[in-house]
């Protein structure tokens, strides 16, 4: 039978009452239901799966709640899955308030609460892990529902979700909650597909009608910031449609002004706070017109423009009862100047009430804090600002200052978070006004702009369901801000929902243990990769017929009658390469040159670096290793006193050495005075010289490098000569012809491409799999078997795979490797947390310089380290020979804090001297308490097993241990 087929033989249906359950559940609600909400509900009672997808803040988890109503109702079991720890345990809270403590429980990892109760919130790992170890807890399971199943998309987390969806028992009904998605019904679909009969319930109404504002500098010294409605007046909030109209006096006031630096409490003007063509300027407020900004044309013309500071921007949404806000900065340090910034300005927002009811909740949830601790954690600072009414919240901040925030902002005594976008997800935190500072944000490689999905997402916060009548979207005006920009971004709404999943080795394992490796490939063709995978290859198939009949008529329209144009461009192919290649040897030669000079350079250089990111004098402290591509990495001092490690990147021009000091052998370049004391003397060295005596000039280093030259290679040459001899190069019409073998070839290459796409598409998620099957099999986690009177003959999970099995962690294969080799079996307690952190660590950028590894370079710790650098290169290696996505490679830098902390330091001894936030440090710290979690169960000798217990317990104390997230 089909999945559908199957599905609808194992529905149970709800025994048919008097009184529907839904009639039940309105009664205890106390509140009426939209439409939407409605729907799904009906769906859910009549036995099928849901999938609601609605707008942040809509009401979607109502349907939720009438699963687990459902389950109770029944006398069966309901799970609640969530992405993060801290909405489950939000959700907990709210289930166990309206249900009871003793019918509810909590399964995150960190926490467990009567994990054997009808309904249980979870995180979804924790639900993709009781399926494929067949936990009992799954006897009895009627509903799933998947809160934020957008998340799916994730790249490092989502496949769970397509996992728990595609394992599900069949008579289990599927609850699915998402944002607004572009693709619900593609969604929806594939959920019909895998789980049976699905309702698709899709709601792109705000229950709150949601204002898009720009929020403007005052055209008067020291004046208000003044606040535009975006769009025109006609426009309708609920449905501004693609592109709407801007408001006319927004683009006078962009029209009639001259951008300026944007800087921060510059310029400020007094004005109005127009709504524009509404008429309006708010709350109390003057018609448009009552003030002095000119329209366009007018004498407004040329004024300055600036961003207003924050401050006072949060001044005048006070003043206009705009707050709670929720301004998201894209960036931690962004968060804190913030707060600062309102602070220095005397902001108060909170009354002497609040402010004792906020000092309440402060010490009740901080008391377990030890008191030598605050300091670290800035904890006073932090506690002045919650009493103001004004906060940050990011992933830096400790996990019980971001509880303790959002706690005080859902109890409306927090006026303002300033936030990273971490604060969109989940948390239910809703606000009356969302304050965007920028459109674009780092991804990690550059600044993006936001897309028009990311701006939904953030500005669905605004306005409380039940409590505003209105919500406020608000962007700063800032430098390069166009409003016809934002107008589109603001109203296209586009969140198109892709699959991230892919196969992993504890995957891999798990499949063939349970169904074989056939049956396991059929599975994983159903995932919703493959599905939108095979409904992209129509429209590529699609795509490449056309490409062919164009190719057709390109070659007719390049057909020369004096000879074989074809081959006429194939010689001028020819020749662009070889000029090409001329120009890389040219590039290699001087590449080679400027190794050459970091390979001469010596402890105690000073050197000048011309051109490049690190311009100016740096003294060599450590010459670095010789060979290798890219020869040494010479660690330098800079004229700023900071310590880097100097690649070929930094030096495109070479390197000049320009006079040398003597360093002494035990220098310390750690502490801040000697480095002062270094950075000193090279100025005083640099300063004594001629700054231009012995320099190279770039006229000499070209000369230098000049080999391989165009002009004296024969084969070029050769090449040139037989283009003037073909018979089709003084045809007249030659150009035109070559336009239209240009266009072929260009045409030809997409087509290829488009070609291999289809036939890449076409199973790709099952070949994935086969090659990390592969990889195993090699690596001895599974093996070929023979038939046996209890088994037949195929693919079997060998005694090292049920150790492979027990790992879920990203680095999966990399940890189960370090098992098997034995790297890590002599460690005590704090350097197997330590190597740990090694491998599930990523740091936000590269840090300088190697790091300190405890107990020496021939210590235990650092012997462990090199052998799980050794097992992560040969697994590197594997992989990329069986074209499989890389395992992230080790990261030290938190190496020393984790083994500080596990060896029982204070905070303020793990965090000193690093860059490192307590938040972050807590976070990762809970990842490695959940890698040693599972080596205490999966780790193949008793011994490293009891070693990891006690290195989960080491590490389970002080912050990390009262910190919940």
């Amino acid at each position: 039978m089909s999945p559908a087929e199957r599905y609808a033989a194992s529905r149970r249906r709800p025994p048919a009452t008097t009184i529907p359950e839904l009639d039940v559940f309105r009664e205890e609600l106390g509140f009426s239901l939209d439409e939407f909400q409605i729907e799904a509900c009906r769906a859910l009672e009549a036995g099928r799966g849901v999938l609601v997808a609605a707008p942040t803040g809509a009401g979607k988890t109502v349907v939720g709640e009438f699963a687990v109503h459902l389950a109770l109702a029944g006398g069966r079991k309901a799970f609640y899955t969530t992405p993060i720890k801290a909405l489950s345990n939000q959700k907990y809270s709210d289930l166990a308030a309206r249900h009871g403590a003793a019918n509810v429980g909590l399964l995150t990892g960190d926490s467990t609460v009567n994990g054997d109760a009808p309904v249980v919130v979870m995180t979804t790992e924790v639900l993709r892990n009781m399926l494929y170890a067949g936990s009992a807890a799954l006897d009895g399971l009627a509903y799933v529902v998947m809160d934020e199943v957008h998340y799916l998309a994730d790249r490092f987390r989502g496949p769970v979700w397509e996992e728990v969806i595609i394992h599900l028992p069949d008579d289990v009904q599927l609850v699915s909650l998402s944002a607004t998605v572009s693709n619900a019904e593609e969604f929806g679909d594939w959920l019909e597909m895998v789980r049976g009969d699905t309702a698709v319930v899709v709601s792109e109404r705000r229950p709150v009608p949601l204002w898009q504002h720009v929020e403007l500098s005052s055209p008067e010294p020291r004046g208000r910031p003044r606040m535009l409605d975006l769009y025109a007046g006609h426009v309708d909030p609920y449905d501004p449609g693609k592109n709407p109209p801007i408001n006319p006096d927004l683009a006078a006031a962009f029209r009639g002004s001259r951008p300026g630096d944007h800087g921060p409490g510059r310029g400020r003007k007094r004005g109005y706070r127009g709504r524009g063509d509404r008429g309006y300027r708010g709350r109390g407020g003057r018609k448009i017109g009552d003030d002095a900004v000119a329209p366009a044309g007018g004498s407004g013309a040329g004024v300055q423009r600036r961003t207003p500071p924050r401050y006072a921007v949060v001044e005048a949404l006070n003043a206009d009862k705009m707050l709670p806000a929720i301004w998201f900065v894209f960036s931690r340090a962004g968060c804190a100047g913030a707060v600062d910034q309102c602070l220095r300005a005397g902001l108060r927002l909170t009354t002497a009430a609040e402010e004792a009811r906020i000092r309440a909740v402060v010490e009740r949830r901080t008391a377990a804090i030890p008191p030598e601790d605050l300091d670290v954690l800035g904890f006073w600072s932090w506690s002045q600002a919650l009493q103001r009414g004004v906060a940050a919240h990011h992933a830096g901040l400790l996990p019980v200052f971001k509880e303790t925030v959002e706690e005080l902002f859902a109890a409306g005594l927090v006026k303002v978070v300033f936030a990273t976008e971490t604060l969109a997800l989940g948390i239910n935190m809703p606000a009356r006004s969302v304050v965007l500072e920028k459109l674009v944000k780092w991804d990690g490689t550059g600044h993006q702009p936001i897309t028009p999905g990311e701006f939904t997402q953030l500005t669905g916060r605004a306005g409380r369901r039940g409590i505003d009548v209105e919500g406020h979207a608000i962007v700063v005006d800032h430098h390069g801000l166009d409003p016809h920009a934002l107008a589109g971004l603001a109203s296209r709404r586009l969140y198109p929902l892709r699959s991230s999943f892919r196969p992993t080795y504890n995957m891999a394992v798990n499949l063939v243990a349970q169904v074989g490796r056939d049956r396991a490939r059929e599975v994983l063709e159903t995932s919703f990769a493959q599905f939108q995978a095979d409904r992209g290859v129509v429209g590529l198939a699609k795509q490449a017929r056309a490409h062919a009949e164009a190719l057709d008529g390109y070659a007719q329209a390049m057909t020369c009658d004096r000879g074989d144009f074809a081959g006429y461009m194939r010689l001028r192919a020819d020749i662009t390469a070889r000029e090409k290649d001329l120009s890389r040897a040219a590039t290699s030669a001087r590449r080679a040159e400027v190794v050459a000079e970091l390979e001469s350079l010596t402890r105690g250089d000073i050197i000048q670096l011309p051109t490049g990111r690190r311009r100016g004098y740096v003294l060599v402290l450590d010459a670095g290793e010789p060979g290798g591509f890219d020869g040494p990495r010479p660690t330098v001092l800079t004229q700023e006193k900071q310590v880097k490690r100097l690649t070929l990147a930094d030096v495109p021009g070479g390197v000049t050495t320009v006079t040398r000091i003597k360093l002494g052998k035990g220098t310390n370049t750690r502490k801040a005075d000697v480095r002062h004391d270094l950075a000193q003397r090279m100025r005083n060295a640099v300063a004594e010289i001629d700054e231009h005596a012995g320099r190279p000039g770039k006229a000499a280093r070209a000369a230098r490098t000049s080999g391989g030259d165009a002009a004296s290679d024969a084969e070029l040459s050769r090449l040139r000569a037989a283009l003037r001899a073909h018979p089709c190069h003084d045809c007249p019409d030659r150009e035109d012809h070559a336009r239209w073998a240009e266009r072929w070839h260009t045409l030809s290459a997409e087509h290829d491409q488009l070609v291999r796409r289809v036939e890449g598409r076409t199973g790709g998620i099952a070949r994935t799999f086969d090659r990390t099957l592969d990889v195993l099999a090699e690596l001895g986690y599974v093996a070929e078997a023979a038939e046996t009177p209890d088994h037949a003959a195929g693919l079997r999970v060998t005694s090292h795979g049920r150790w492979l099995r027990r790992l879920y962690a990203e680095n999966d294969l990399l940890l189960a490797e370090c098992l098997r080799r034995g790297a890590w079996d002599d460690l005590d307690p704090a350097a197997l947390a330590a190597v740990v952190s090694a491998v599930v660590y990523q740091g936000r950028r590269d840090d300088a310089g190697d790091p300190f590894i405890p107990g020496g370079a021939h210590g235990a710790l650092a012997r462990a380290l090199d052998a799980t650098q050794r097992v992560w290169s040969e697994v590197d290696d594997l992989e990329e020979a069986h074209g499989i996505e890389a395992t992230a490679r080790l990261d030290l830098g938190i190496v020393a804090p984790v083994h500080r902390w596990a060896s029982g330091k204070g905070l303020d001894a793990v965090l000193k001297g690093s860059d490192l936030a307590a938040g972050d440090f807590v976070r990762w710290c809970k990842q490695v308490l959940d890698v040693l979690d599972q080596l205490a169960g999966a780790a193949p000798s008793e011994k490293l097993r009891r070693t990891a217990h006690r290195a989960h317990g080491a590490v389970l104390r002080g912050v990390v241990a009262y910190s919940s997230l």
